[in-house]
């Protein structure tokens, strides 16, 4: 006689109640146990959901149905999900099992090189995933029909990332663009293996398409060499876009800038990193002329000095920028950042890694700037901290991996740097337990992450 075989987890009386429940029972109670309106973000409910999916092969279906996240890339099929590779069935699997999904993240997974084997695979998804919000296809192989299916069925879609994906053409994203005008984030990057596709994203019909879009207030448009045209019209007719990122290699001059924030007056956010055609006075100009911009990245952008450093006064005050990038730029000197710390004297974040020319000056920013909390100096070999013999209460996290710091600028870091939280010393040459032992004991709430005397130390092994 064959009898049937009960999890060890539930009880003779729980199989009993679980074999009388129906599935939508089971699910309105999993979703009273996962409720959290007083912090619910997401994390909790993963926890839940997973725990009660070891229960039973039947409870296991019914949470998938509450997954509202899932996340498919080249680390996890790594680990034999998918059997290491991507195929259609996958997707149809996907869209059967977790119809709430509200973000999919199917980036580079390994095996997948016909584009039009998952056309049906992606019609699936979208018909099924009624309620997905957030997509990332970065690496997908995804053409101009798949793409038109997502955005022409999911209703809800609002944030939209495809990199890498060389089999869309700009006609197939007018086209697909036209089906979801209400999307908010859109990025788009390709390779850039062939020069002559960098060109297409400049026809009529995509720049009406992509101001169609009325809500949207992210755009990325990374490696992609767009036209005078496109660039005019995003500053005319989407002046109101909170984010601008445009990635455009050797392509932005500074009076492509000086043109663009006349339009760009409500602009909070602006990464014009890899631009090497662009100078510090492009910089200037958005501060001057953007009011609301807080944030600005330009890394790794031209070095043609643009007058001296004397004439940076003439600039003004910009108290509303709150961050600032610009690693990797080698013509920052000491006596250009002690002008920018002028210029910008409210910065709660800088981050200047790999700018190898910078010495004793930064000492003289964080004087200035006594607002910020997060300084990163990463790859700076020519940083110096010895002056800094003044309080820099605010500063809470400091980045000086891969540098030549010693026991003595650790001595000084925690004298003055009293509300440190985080000090990361990878690799950075000088130091020893007892300059890391001084920091520890003077900054009470801080983790140390480093590599002393090829040992790895944090405060509770420092405690040790």
């Amino acid at each position: 006689m064959k009898t049937k075989r009960t999890s060890p987890l539930m009880s003779s009386s729980q199989q009993m109640v679980s074999s009388y429940l129906p599935d939508e029972c089971w699910e309105y109670i999993f979703k009273f146990i996962i409720m959290d309106d007083n912090n619910n973000d997401g994390n909790n409910n993963t926890c839940y959901l997973n725990s009660l999916s070891l229960v039973s092969k039947r409870f296991l279906s019914i949470t998938n149905r509450l997954l509202f996240s899932l996340t498919v890339n080249k680390e996890l099929t790594y680990f034999h999900i998918f059997e290491r590779s991507l195929n259609t069935s996958h997707l149809f699997l996907i869209a059967e099992c977790f119809p709430l999904l509200e973000q999919l993240d199917l980036s580079y997974p390994s095996g997948c090189k016909n584009h039009s084997s998952y056309v049906d695979g992606i019609e699936a998804l979208s018909l099924a995933l009624t309620k997905l919000r957030k997509v990332k296809l970065s690496g997908f192989p995804i053409n101009n029909q798949s793409l038109f299916h997502l955005f022409n069925n999911c209703r809800y879609l609002e944030e939209v990332i495809l990199s890498w994906c060389d089999e869309i053409t700009s006609v197939g994203l007018a086209s697909a663009l036209r089906e979801r005008p209400t999307l908010t984030s859109l990025s788009l990057s390709i390779s850039g293996f062939n020069p002559e596709y960098r060109q297409v994203f400049t026809t009529s019909h995509f720049i009406d398409s992509l101001m169609s879009l009325t809500g949207l207030s992210c755009l990325v448009l990374h490696n992609l060499k767009i036209s005078d045209e496109l660039l005019f019209a995003i500053a005319r007719e989407v002046s109101t876009y909170p984010t601008f990122g445009s990635r455009i290699y050797d392509f932005l001059k500074d009076q492509h800038v000086v043109e663009l924030s006349s339009f760009l007056v409500d602009l909070v956010s602006i990464n014009l990193s890899c631009c090497r055609e662009l100078t510090k006075s492009a910089l200037f100009t958005l501060a001057k002329n953007c009011p609301s911009l807080s944030e600005i990245k330009m890394e790794k952008i031209g070095g043609k000095v643009v007058g001296n450093s004397d004439s940076l006064v003439d600039f003004g005050v910009y108290p509303q920028l709150k961050s600032l990038y610009l690693g990797k730029n080698s013509w920052l000197s000491d006596k250009i950042i002690t002008k920018f710390a002028s210029i910008f004297p409210n910065l709660p974040l800088l981050d200047l890694n790999n700018c190898k020319r910078i010495s004793e000056g930064i000492c003289q920013v964080l004087r200035k700037c006594g607002r910020i909390k997060h300084l990163n100096l990463a790859y700076c070999s020519r940083v110096k901290l010895l002056g800094m013999n003044f309080a820099v209460p605010n500063l809470e996290v400091l980045n000086l991996s891969h540098t030549t710091v010693d026991d003595e600028t650790l001595y000084l870091i925690s004298k003055n740097c009293c509300g440190l939280l985080q000090l990361s010393l990878k690799f950075a040459k000088g130091i020893t337990k007892k300059g890391l032992k001084h920091v520890v004991e003077n900054c009470t709430q801080l983790i140390v992450h480093g590599y002393v005397t090829d040992e790895y130390f944090d405060r509770a092994m420092l405690k040790a």
